[in-house]
């Protein structure tokens, strides 16, 4: 996934990541002590348009996803990665 990545950045008292997938969906993969999970060393991730903006039109999710360790952020990017863009 790293070839994936475009920015990494501290953020709100810990971390986020930016990635862009060929369909033109991303990532934004966050953890810290106001994300879901953050508290216990836990990420949350979201679902980012061609525009860098947070979708929820995707069958991935129609919300972001907190609690996840670092496999199933893996997971998570690999579907988004996967998706098919419709527009």
């Amino acid at each position: 996934m790293n070839k994936y990545l475009i920015k990494e950045h501290k953020r709100n008292l810990g971390v986020q990541k930016i990635y862009h997938f060929p369909n033109g969906y991303g990532a934004s993969v966050v953890r810290n002590p106001f994300s879901y999970g953050g508290e216990m060393g836990l990420w949350e991730i979201a679902v980012l348009d061609e525009y860098d903006n947070l979708t929820y039109e995707t069958p991935i999710t129609d919300d972001v996803i907190g609690y996840l360790n670092d496999d199933e952020v893996i997971e998570v990017l690999n579907k988004i990665k996967e998706l098919e863009n419709e527009k």
